[in-house]
């Protein structure tokens, strides 16, 4: 037999092998999707589909997540934290043994002083919690939340502050909070990423980075989605490319792959064939998703999707349509998480309120309020607040003092402050109606329940159903962990 008949021969029975095979593992989903066999997936076909749903190590309070995360760092003292004793002190310097020690990005200590807020808070709830004149929908959530206003993190510029809170520490190269999550679940939809990410406002400090997969195979990247036009970019196919022909094409790429993903063993081959079937999928259910039109008139409304924009926008995180698209992408994240997708995030940026705070954080503020109550209350009255966590965080905090940069006439805004920062959290297995945490009386630091960011992430992986310190994965010769630099449940926090 000639070499190249043996080859040929060689071929063929490959390919019918692993047709096969694959139909084999396709039918072992069909079934586990209509719960007639087990629920855990094979490795095998944890190989033909990375993101086929898995069991977490105990049954888990939450099933899916949102995370707005307002980049730039909001100041806790004028939204979230009342600060009465600042204001009577506004003006005042801090003492040097105060200060003295400490790193500043702008701020010049020599002539620093105190920051008043011009806010009012008002009591919410049964609950009575506090938040700012600027947040009256968000305060009407005040017994589905928890406010936790002694938070603290170790970095102070944006970029790392932003990687900490995303990835547990403030550097390149490690996976997302989202990415451990769909790695460790996986996610039940078929036809949309276990993980999407929505934005609006300018980009944020870390981009893509704050949401990157790292070290893990970039199936559990958090993909972007737009919320109007193609929703993902050259999703669909190029003109003259009929559906038959890419299914053809999608065909032979995934035995070619599966030839050589048994020859290396590399999952990322097995990621990259089941971001092409996803990707096919996805061309008819992603436009589906953005399309809202079949939400009541009722709906679009809780959310202000058509609210009207504020005449002066030419603000950090402003934009000629951005009150309209964080609306919209408040509803289209209860819209993703009803398809199954395990985790979204939806950025705006940014809250860097050096100069110019009163006018900013206002504008900010109204942006944030209305979506991100009507998400909580959209998801409460449809029965998936329970076992959906909804997070809303910065980075770090702001400054009570006031940033004193040498070109500027007055104070007008503050400095970053990693000391001390506020966040909210709902459903999921969280306690609402709670306010956790308690800052001194300029809120510079916490000085009661102190909460470091890896804390956040031992207790999100928990509501999910993780022990924390077995939620890991080889790389480079370690174990390594989300909260692998520290991280302790609160207990607090938890229903």
């Amino acid at each position: 037999m000639s070499l190249q008949r043996s080859v040929d021969l060689a071929r063929r029975q490959f390919f019918t092998s692993t047709a096969s095979g694959a139909g084999f593992l396709a039918l072992a989903s069909l079934l586990r999707d209509d719960g007639l066999i087990a629920a855990e997936p094979s490795a095998e076909e944890s190989i033909i589909n990375p993101l086929a749903p898995k069991m977490p190590h105990f049954a888990p309070k939450a099933k899916r997540c949102i995370f707005i995360f307002l980049a730039g760092a909001p100041s806790h003292v004028d939204l979230y934290d009342p600060k009465p004793v600042l204001n009577e002190r506004s003006g005042e310097p801090l003492p040097d043994s105060l200060t003295e020690k400490v790193r500043f990005a702008f701020i010049k200590k020599e002539s620093a002083v105190l920051l008043g807020s011009p806010r009012k808070f008002s009591k919410h709830g049964e609950s009575g919690m506090e938040v700012s004149d600027l947040l009256p929908h968000i305060g009407g959530c005040a017994d589905d939340i928890a406010l936790v206003r002694s938070m603290h993190t170790d970095a102070f510029n944006h970029h790392p502050a932003q990687l900490m809170m995303t990835t547990g520490v403030p550097r390149f190269g490690r996976p997302s909070l989202g990415s451990w999550l769909t790695y460790g679940l996986g996610s039940p939809s078929k036809d949309l990423p276990g993980y999407v990410v929505l934005t609006a406002g300018r980009g944020s400090s870390g981009g893509v980075s704050n949401w990157t997969s790292g070290f893990l195979p970039s199936t559990y990247q958090g993909v972007l989605f737009r919320s109007e036009g193609e929703p993902v970019l050259n999703l669909n196919n190029p003109p003259g490319v009929s559906q038959a022909s890419q299914q053809l094409g999608l065909d032979l790429i995934s035995r070619l792959n599966q030839e050589r993903l048994q020859q290396l063993g590399d999952d990322e081959i097995a990621s990259r064939t089941s971001a092409y079937h996803l990707a096919y999928r996805m061309q008819s259910a992603a436009p589906e998703l953005i399309d809202i039109s079949d939400e009541t008139q009722e709906t679009l409304d809780l959310y202000g999707v058509n609210r009207k924009e504020p005449d002066k926008y030419n603000f950090r995180g402003g934009g000629a349509h951005v009150y309209q698209q964080f609306s919209t992408n408040c509803l289209l994240a209860r819209r993703l998480v009803e398809r199954g997708v395990r985790v979204v995030t939806l950025m705006h940026a940014s809250w860097d309120h050096h100069s110019n705070l009163t006018p900013e954080i206002e504008y900010n503020a109204g942006m944030l309020d209305q979506p991100a109550a009507a998400l909580v209350q959209d998801l409460k009255r449809r029965g998936l607040l329970d076992d959906t966590l909804v997070v809303c965080a910065g980075e770090f905090g702001r400054t009570p003092l006031g940033e004193n940069r040498s070109s500027a006439k007055n104070n007008t805004g503050r400095d970053h402050h990693p000391y001390a920062f506020s966040l909210w959290m709902a459903g999921g297995g969280i306690r609402g109606g709670q306010t956790l945490g308690e800052t001194d009386d300029i809120g510079w630091s916490p000085v009661a329940d102190p909460i470091h960011i890896n804390d956040l992430h031992a207790t999100m992986l928990h509501l999910f159903g993780f022990d924390h310190f077995k939620l890991n994965v080889r790389f480079k010769g370690l174990n390594v962990r989300l909260t692998d630099q520290g991280g302790k449940v609160v207990k607090k926090l938890l229903a």
